[in-house]
């Protein structure tokens, strides 16, 4: 693997839908579109010594996706996934799994030294095996200019707190969040009572972040940079589903800055990347290539 390897670390699982089972958690999600984008990419997680296990890596082994998952004795993550009527997906997910207790590794350590990019959120932080893991990563990669480590906020269930929020914020240069995630870290942070756009200022300051992205779903996105904002509408699309859409957004967004494209092109491929992933089901679709050229 190359010196300029883009990672995705956290929660490898399978989403339980409706229609069936379907490979999940945000940062396969991330590493898959970002290997559509022709960048060296990788996932780092763990799965169970099981069959579900068996099947996560032989399917991301069968997309192309390189991995740094363990096997461990805990059982493959899984998720109950419930879409409701606006094809809003509703997450019910297992405790005590595989990519809770992601091990640190020789591996691991070599992979953290070429990573020139990585996306972690705050759900694979819910236990302290896997959030110190995540945290020796951040610590053990390479700091240049150009490193860019994402938190990807994700809020799931209660599995966060404002410790973690925190730290991760700290560690990070480039901030993703929503905007129902921007009103709950407001809240936590005593930031009530002020509009998004000032609320996103004062952590861009605070954390002394490159950027901050916010999603606001049918309300368009916002890219906050020093100085400048970039705001585009989100388009109107056939929703098949929102599964692994945001995901899809942050591997484009980052995949193009890393390519060197500025901030306002790079939001735009992310906002049409985004936008094809709704119309298709599962988070994993293959992209057409005017999006990732």
């Amino acid at each position: 693997m190359n010196n300029n390897v883009v990672v995705g670390m956290g929660e490898a699982l399978w989403d339980v839908l409706p229609e069936g089972k379907k490979i999940g958690g945000a940062p396969a999600n991330f590493a898959y579109h970002v290997s559509q984008f022709g960048l060296p990419s990788c996932v780092v997680s763990a799965v169970g010594d099981d069959a579900l296990g068996d099947e996560i890596l032989e399917n991301l082994t069968s997309k192309g996706l390189k991995q740094l998952i363990e096997k461990v004795p805990y059982p493959t993550g899984t998720v109950q996934v419930e879409i409701d009527q606006a094809g809003v997906p509703q997450y019910e997910i297992k405790e005590n799994v595989a990519w809770d207790n992601i091990p640190w590794t020789t591996s691991l350590e070599t992979l953290a030294k070429k990573t020139k990019a990585v996306c972690f959120g705050s759900l694979a932080q819910r236990n302290v095996v896997s959030r110190e893991t995540i945290n020796r990563f951040l610590d053990t990669m390479p700091r240049d200019e150009d490193t860019l480590v994402v938190f990807d906020v994700n809020l799931r269930q209660g599995f966060y707190n404002k410790e973690i929020l925190c730290k991760s914020m700290e560690h990070c240069n480039i901030l993703k969040i929503n905007d129902e995630e921007l009103v709950t870290v407001s809240r936590m942070f005593g930031y009530p009572g002020i509009d998004l756009q000032d609320k996103c200022w004062i952590l861009l300051g605070k954390y002394n972040l490159k950027m901050l992205i916010l999603t606001c779903g049918i309300n368009g996105s916002y890219v906050f940079t020093p100085g400048n904002v970039s705001f585009l509408p989100t388009p109107r699309v056939g929703v098949a589903d929102t599964v692994g859409a945001g995901d899809s957004f942050t591997a484009a967004f980052i995949s193009c800055v890393l390519k060197g494209m500025p901030v306002a092109e790079a939001h735009r491929r992310a906002v049409a990347t985004s936008a094809f992933v709704c119309t298709c089901n599962g988070a994993m679709p293959v992209l057409p290539d005017e999006y990732t050229k």
